[in-house]
């Protein structure tokens, strides 16, 4: 994990803040294809949000039944 440093500066003094990315939680997943954090799918270790599903679910693998 990187891990950036940003420097806030207030009327009489310098406050150093360490920002480092979240291990937890909906902040630390993303789709692989467009990199949101909404509907993600993550059964099996997809990883990717259900509108990249619908738009990949061929290539991947998956068939449609009626």
């Amino acid at each position: 994990m990187a891990v950036k440093t940003v420097i806030k500066y207030s009327d009489d003094m310098e406050t150093k803040f360490e920002v480092t990315r979240k291990s937890y939680g909906k902040g630390s997943r993303s789709c692989r294809c467009c990199f949101t954090y909404n509907g993600l799918i993550r059964k099996y270790g997809l990883s990717i949000c259900r509108r990249c599903f619908r738009e990949y679910a061929k290539d991947i693998g998956f068939n449609i039944y009626d």
